[in-house]
C-alpha cells in the first residue's frame, strides 16, 4: 500500500505492507483526509516527528471485532488511551499519560491507503453528511470543544483572533450554536465565509479595542495572538487558547495577573456533537476547502498547505 512519510522536514511517499489488526481495533480504507496545521508542524520537527502523519480522515470499516461496523464510513477520536489508568476510567483518554496519537506520537496516521484504530474511537457517519464535509469532524470537534469547557454569557460577543482553517471553523460553530461572534483576521476573502454565516468580521486585529470581550479564543496560530487576547479581554475575563505553536511564547504576565485573566488550553473535542452540525448542513465546509491531491502527490499537497493564506487541502487514495 502506498503511505505519506516524514522525516527530517522532507514529505514522501512509500510502499508498506497492509497493518496487521489487533484484537479491539478496526482496518480502516481511508476515503480522506484532511491536511491541519498539526502536520505542518510535525513537518517542521514539533515532537520530533518522523512517520506517517494524518489524523482528519474519513474511512471505511473493512475489518473488525464487531460485525456491525464493517462497511460503515466512519471517522474517529485520535487519542487511543491505554484503558487501565485512572483518566482512561474516568472517560477521559485524551489525557491518559499513557497514550498515543493517530498520526502524531506512537500510532501511524490516516495518510496511508489502510490504517487501524481501536473500535470504540470510531463513530459512524450519518448517510446524508458527503465524504468532503466528514472530513471536516475532528477540527469541528476541536473547534466545538470551547463550549464544554467555558461557559458563554448570553447576549455578549466572543472575540475569535485568527481566520485560518481552525478560526474559521470556530466563528463558524460559535455563531451555528446561536452566539455574537466578532472575528479578527487580515484575509478579507477568507473572513467573508463567516461573515456569510452571519459572523462580524474586522481587519487588522492590532487595533482591537482593548478590554472589550469577557471571551476572547487565539486561533491565531503566531506568538502575537496570544498578546492581542490579553489586551482585548476585559478584567475577570477568558481567554482560550486554540493554536498549536511550536516553541515557547513569550509574554508580559502581569496583565494576567493582574486583571485575573483565566486562561483555558482546549483541543480535542467529541464528535458526537460536532456530526449533527454537519447532517443539518450549518458548516459551508465546501467553502474551506482550497484543493485535492492524490496520496501519490502529498508533497505537493503539504507545501500547498503550507502556502499562506491556503485554507483546507484534502489527501485521497
Amino acid at each position: 500500500m502506498l503511505a505519506v512519510y516524514l522525516e527530517n522536514g522532507a514529505v514522501s511517499t512509500r510502499h508498506m505492507p497492509v497493518p496487521e489488526r489487533p484484537k479491539g481495533f478496526a482496518l480502516l480504507r481511508l476515503l480522506l483526509g484532511g491536511i491541519c496545521n498539526t502536520d505542518l508542524e510535525l513537518q517542521r520537527g514539533y515532537y520530533g516527528f518522523s512517520g506517517i502523519p494524518g489524523h482528519e480522515f474519513i474511512a471505511e470499516v473493512l475489518d473488525a471485532d464487531e460485525p456491525n461496523l464493517v462497511g460503515k464510513r466512519v471517522v474517529g477520536e485520535i487519542n487511543l488511551g491505554c484503558g487501565d489508568c485512572p483518566w482512561c476510567q474516568r472517560g477521559n483518554r485524551r489525557h491518559c499519560p499513557n497514550r498515543t496519537v493517530l498520526g502524531i506520537k506512537g500510532h501511524a496516521g490516516a495518510f496511508q491507503e489502510f490504517f487501524t484504530l481501536p473500535e470504540r474511537n470510531l463513530h459512524a457517519v450519518p448517510d446524508g453528511v458527503s465524504d468532503r464535509h466528514a472530513v471536516f469532524t475532528e477540527p469541528l470537534a476541536a473547534a466545538r470543544q470551547i463550549l464544554d469547557q467555558v461557559a458563554m454569557e448570553p447576549g455578549r460577543p466572543i472575540a475569535v483572533l485568527g481566520d485560518g482553517k481552525l478560526g474559521l471553523l470556530i466563528a463558524l460553530v460559535l455563531r451555528a450554536e446561536g452566539y455574537d461572534v466578532h472575528q479578527y483576521g487580515h484575509h478579507s476573502e477568507k473572513l467573508q465565509i463567516s461573515a456569510d454565516a452571519g459572523v462580524v468580521t474586522r481587519l487588522n486585529p492590532e487595533i482591537a479595542p482593548p478590554a472589550s470581550y469577557s471571551r476572547v479564543v487565539d486561533a491565531t496560530g503566531n506568538p502575537e495572538g496570544l498578546r492581542a487576547a490579553v489586551a482585548m479581554v476585559e478584567p475577570c475575563g477568558t481567554i482560550i487558547l486554540k493554536s498549536t505553536i511550536h516553541g515557547p511564547v513569550p509574554i508580559d504576565s502581569a496583565p494576567v495577573i493582574v486583571n485575573e485573566v483565566v486562561l483555558v488550553g482546549s483541543r480535542c473535542g467529541r464528535m458526537e456533537a460536532a456530526l449533527p452540525l454537519l447532517e443539518r448542513g450549518l458548516i459551508p465546509a465546501d467553502k474551506l476547502i482550497a484543493g485535492e491531491y492524490s496520496l501519490r502527490d502529498a508533497a505537493d499537497a503539504f507545501a500547498r498547505a503550507a502556502t499562506p493564506g491556503v485554507l483546507k487541502i484534502l489527501l485521497r487514495p
